[in-house]
């Protein structure tokens, strides 16, 4: 058995300079080599506009709540749930009683939000609050779940913000690290699995799982002993 052993000066095999379509540079692009990427962009960056977006509060309100964000935030501990909602509140968060939040989880425009008695919103979660993001009772919204009310216009040359409120009814569970678009609505008790990418409303009471996320079958809910 042989092995090609590449000498010092010997240049590794680069299998983009081999490949059939001609558009592949087979150059990387760095600070010594121009951008030689093909394709007309038929967006133009420059036209982007957000003039119309209104944040709701004042730009040195919104430099403060990062602020406090930032450092308040991931310096208290993961007991102290009644200071970061307090925190939030302050900012203008409607939060219930008995909420549990996490140090790490991230709220763009705390006003925007709204969060049920006793849900619980999990470690490195983000609530990204363009437009009304708005959480039942006894929600669990698990760690490193995104919730996004903003995107772009794919066929507006200047790419333009579009922005849909995320409802998530009472009793729902959002399983770890799911991604739940603009414009969604989670039926109460419903069940989100892991990792799910959800597009569009799912229904109360079912388990809903994929990529695009798909209603699977009922949650069952075990009677209380009590």
């Amino acid at each position: 058995m042989t092995y090609n052993i590449p000498t010092p000066h010997q240049e590794p095999e680069n299998p983009i300079a081999n490949s059939p379509n001609p558009e592949i540079n087979p150059s990387p692009i760095s600070d010594n080599h121009p951008n030689t990427l093909t394709g007309e962009s038929l967006i133009d960056l420059r036209l982007y506009n957000q003039s119309h977006f209104d944040r709701g509060r004042p730009g040195w309100l919104i430099l403060l709540w990062w602020f406090v964000q930032a450092i308040a935030f991931p310096l208290t501990p993961h007991p102290f749930n009644g200071i970061r909602s307090g925190l939030l509140r302050l900012f203008g968060a409607k939060i219930g009683f008995g909420a549990i939040i996490r140090p790490t989880a991230r709220f763009t425009y705390p006003w925007k939000i709204e969060i049920g008695d006793y849900s619980w919103i999990g470690d490195d979660v983000v609530l990204y609050s363009l437009d009304r993001i708005a959480i039942g009772k006894h929600c669990v919204i698990s760690q490193k779940s995104y919730l996004c009310t903003g995107t772009h216009d794919s066929q507006d040359p200047a790419f333009g913000l579009i922005t849909a409120p995320v409802i998530i009814n009472n009793g729902v569970w959002i399983a770890a690290d799911c991604f739940i678009g603009p414009g969604v609505e989670i039926g109460a008790n419903a069940l989100i699995g892991a990792r799910s990418s959800v597009f569009k409303n799912m229904p109360a009471g079912f388990v809903c799982t994929g990529n695009p996320c798909r209603p699977r079958y009922g949650r069952e809910i075990k009677k209380s002993l009590q």
